[in-house]
C-alpha cells in the first residue's frame, strides 16, 4: 500500500524484512519443538537460536538464482548458522512456514484493527451520550420523515460497528492457526506433537487438518469481515456528507487553520475525509472478492493464491487501520449544529406530525383510510401553500369534532418522538 494510507505500526507489520523475521519465527519454533522432543541436541538448539539470522539482500540476491523465496531465505539464514542449519526446515514445506507466518502477521493485524476499533466505538458511544435528546429530522429517501434525535443516530452506529468489532475479532480468531503438517499435510516426516509446540509458541492453534496449506475459507472469512468494516465507515460517512451539504449544514468537518478545500474556489469547506474513506471503502470490498476467490485451489495446493495474498494481505489491513484512525479523528472533530438541526425541522411546516394526528383520529373511532386521505388533503395543501401543518389541523371542522385544543397541543410536541430514546439506550449501551 502507498505511504499516504500506511501508519507506521501497521506499516512495520508488512515489510520486506519482518516478513522474513516472521519467517525466522517460524522455523525457530518447529525447531524448539523438535529439540523438546529430543530430536535437535541441546547445544545444537542453542547455537541455532544465538546465530540464526539473515540480510534481506543477501535473500533477494540467492532468490535471483533459486527463483523460490523460501530456499533463498533458507539458504541465507544457512550461512549464518553453519553446519547446525540442518536441522532447521526438518520434515517441513514452504507453506509450513509461509502460511504459519501468514497466521501470525494477520493476527497481529488483526490486534492493531480491533485497537482502532475499540478507540472508534469509544468515541461514537461518547458522542452519542452528549447528543442524546438533541433533537433532528429524520429522513427517508431523503425527504423529512419523523423527527429522532443525533445521539440516536450516533448509538445506532455504535451498535452497527459493536457487530463489525464481533466479526472481526472472530475472523481473527479464524486465521489465527498454523500447520507443521508437511508436504500435503499427511506429517510423513513430521509428528503433529511438533506442530502443536510450535504453533503453541507462536500464540496459534494448530490447524486440526490441512492439505499442504491452510485452507482459504478461513483467509476469505478475514477479508469479508474487513470488507464489512469498511462498509460501515462508508456509511457512516455518506451520512456525514450529506448532513454537511449547504442546504442542510448539520455537521461539518474540522476545517484547520491553513486548510483550504478548493484551488479556485477559496470559500470552499469540503467533506474531504468522508469522502476519502468512501473511496477507500471500494478497494477493501473489492479485495475480499479475491479472497474468495482464492479458495478454490487444485487439490492439495497450488499457488494461485499466493501473489494475490502478498496484495490483499498488507494493502486491506493496511487501509482499514487507516480509515479507523482517520474515521475517529473527523469524529473527535466534527462540528455538530444544532441550530441548524432546528431550522431543517421547521423547514417542512410541521408535516411530520401527519402520523400522530392519523392515529389520534383513529384513536377517536374515524375510519382509517378516512383519517388518512383527511390528514393526508391537509398536509399536501399545507406543502403545496407552504404554510404550518399544525395550524391548519387545529381550523379543520372535522378533525375539531373530534380533538379540543388540549389534545391536539398534546400531538404537537416534538419531544414525544424521543419517549423512548432512554429504552434504546439502555439496549445499546447496557
Amino acid at each position: 500500500m502507498i505511504e499516504r494510507y500506511t501508519r507506521p505500526e501497521m506499516g512495520a507489520l508488512w515489510t520486506q524484512e519482518n516478513r522474513f523475521r516472521v519467517w525466522l519465527e517460524v522455523e525457530l519454533a518447529v525447531c524448539e519443538a523438535w529439540c523438546e522432543l529430543g530430536v535437535i541436541p541441546p547445544e545444537d538448539m542453542e547455537h541455532i537460536r544465538r546465530t540464526a539470522d539473515f540480510d534481506v539482500d543477501r535473500i533477494l540476491e540467492i532468490e535471483e538464482l533459486t527463483r523460490h523465496d523460501v530456499i533463498a531465505f533458507l539458504t541465507a539464514v544457512e550461512e549464518k548458522v553453519g553446519p547446525p542449519a540442518r536441522f532447521i526446515h526438518l520434515g517441513c514445506t514452504s507453506s509450513d512456514i509461509v502460511d504459519t507466518a501468514g497466521g501470525v502477521l494477520l493476527t497481529r493485524a488483526g490486534a492493531i484493527i480491533l485497537r482502532g476499533m475499540d478507540a472508534l466505538l469509544d468515541v461514537l458511544r461518547d458522542m452519542a451520550h452528549r447528543y442524546k435528546g438533541l433533537l433532528m429530522i429524520g429522513r427517508t429517501h431523503g425527504i423529512h420523515a419523523e423527527p429522532t434525535s443525533f445521539g440516536l443516530k450516533l448509538a445506532g452506529f455504535y451498535a452497527e460497528f459493536a457487530r463489525h468489532r464481533e466479526r472481526v475479532a472472530a475472523a481473527v480468531e479464524g486465521v489465527r492457526v498454523g500447520k507443521i503438517s508437511g508436504a500435503v499435510g499427511g506429517y510423513a516426516h513430521l509428528d503433529p506433537e511438533v506442530e502443536r509446540l510450535a504453533c503453541q509458541r507462536l500464540g496459534l492453534a494448530a490447524d486440526p487438518i490441512s492439505t499442504q496449506i491452510v485452507q482459504r475459507d478461513r483467509h476469505a472469512a478475514f477479508f469479508t469481515a474487513l470488507a464489512l468494516l469498511a462498509g460501515g465507515v462508508e456509511r457512516l460517512c455518506v451520512e456525514l456528507r450529506h448532513m454537511q451539504r449547504t442546504e442542510v449544514q448539520e455537521v461539518e468537518e474540522g476545517f484547520g487553520k491553513g486548510q483550504k478545500g478548493s484551488s479556485a474556489m477559496p470559500h470552499k469547506k469540503n467533506p474531504i475525509s468522508a469522502e476519502n474513506l468512501t473511496g477507500l471503502s471500494r478497494l477493501v470490498r473489492s479485495n475480499s472478492l479475491a479472497a474468495m476467490e482464492d479458495m478454490a485451489l487444485w487439490h492439495e495446493r497450488d499457488i494461485s493464491h499466493s501473489s494475490v495474498e502478498r496484495v490483499i494481505m498488507p494493502d486491506s489491513t493496511i487501509l482499514v487501520d487507516y480509515m479507523l484512525s482517520r474515521l475517529t479523528g473527523i469524529l473527535k472533530r466534527l462540528v455538530v449544529k444544532a441550530d441548524n438541526m432546528r431550522r431543517n425541522m421547521e423547514a417542512s411546516f410541521g408535516l411530520f406530525y401527519s402520523q400522530r394526528v392519523l392515529l389520534a383520529l383513529i384513536e377517536k373511532g374515524m375510519d382509517r383510510q378516512k383519517a388518512y386521505e383527511l390528514v393526508q388533503r391537509i398536509a399536501m395543501r399545507c406543502w403545496n401553500e407552504k404554510t404550518q401543518f399544525p395550524d391548519a389541523v387545529r381550523e379543520d371542522s372535522d378533525i375539531a369534532g373530534l380533538l379540543d385544543h388540549a389534545a391536539l397541543s398534546d400531538l404537537f410536541n416534538p419531544a414525544y418522538y424521543l419517549r423512548h430514546e432512554d429504552t434504546v439506550f439502555s439496549r445499546i449501551f447496557s
